[in-house]
């Protein structure tokens, strides 16, 4: 959902303490924010945690969105930050392989091998239009296994189809890094659907 006029009449009312423009405002992006945050973490209870302290952190900040960006752009960073914050909570960037670490070499046999014909190129054509059940549930299972900022960031390129540009601003980072980062994850990933095409 883009932001709207209507989104910003809602902001306006919900800053003078009107109770059912914010709730107006969390009916409309709930959802956003559930399978977003549901998307980064792969658990029902960690999402639904994130839903709820995201809206949390929208009523008590709301005075800081300042309309240079969309509305959703700055209503992810706070999805991200909150995804984040639970990330570190659990320790799971300990067990999880830095890409930036990992020998892609050693996953080819020494040499990389060329991107199987039967798995277009992500930049030329949307996910959900070249993979079975069977073939996303193996993606999304090596997604789990990008480092979180990867991760994070091919959610927001590959999987909500968001600009380089609104996922440097979400992040927080530059572009150069957004395309960077996004690069190595699709490295990463083809490498593991192509074993498992081939195998």
């Amino acid at each position: 959902m883009e932001y709207t006029d209507k989104d910003s009449q809602l902001i306006q009312l919900a800053r003078t303490g009107d109770p059912k423009a914010f709730a107006e405002i969390v009916r409309r992006y709930e959802n956003l924010v559930y399978s977003f945050a549901f998307k980064v973490c792969r658990n029902k209870e960690k999402a639904s945690e994130t839903l709820h302290d995201t809206f949390i952190n929208v009523y008590r900040k709301l005075d800081q969105f300042d309309h240079r960006s969309k509305f959703s752009t700055w209503l992810y960073s706070i999805v991200t930050n909150n995804c984040l914050m639970k990330h570190r909570k659990t320790k799971l960037t300990d067990a999880t392989i830095a890409l930036e670490e990992l020998d892609l070499s050693s996953l080819t046999g020494g040499e990389h091998r060329t991107t199987s014909t039967a798995l277009p190129k992500w930049e030329e054509t949307p996910i959900d239009q070249v993979m079975n059940d069977e073939l996303k549930n193996h993606l999304d299972q090596a997604i789990q296994q990008l480092p979180m900022e990867s991760r994070l960031v091919f959610i927001l390129r590959d999987v909500e189809g968001r600009s380089a540009e609104e996922t440097a601003k979400i992040l927080k980072i530059t572009v150069p890094a957004v395309k960077s980062r996004l690069h190595r994850a699709r490295i990463f990933l083809r490498e593991h659907l192509n074993e498992y095409i081939t195998s």
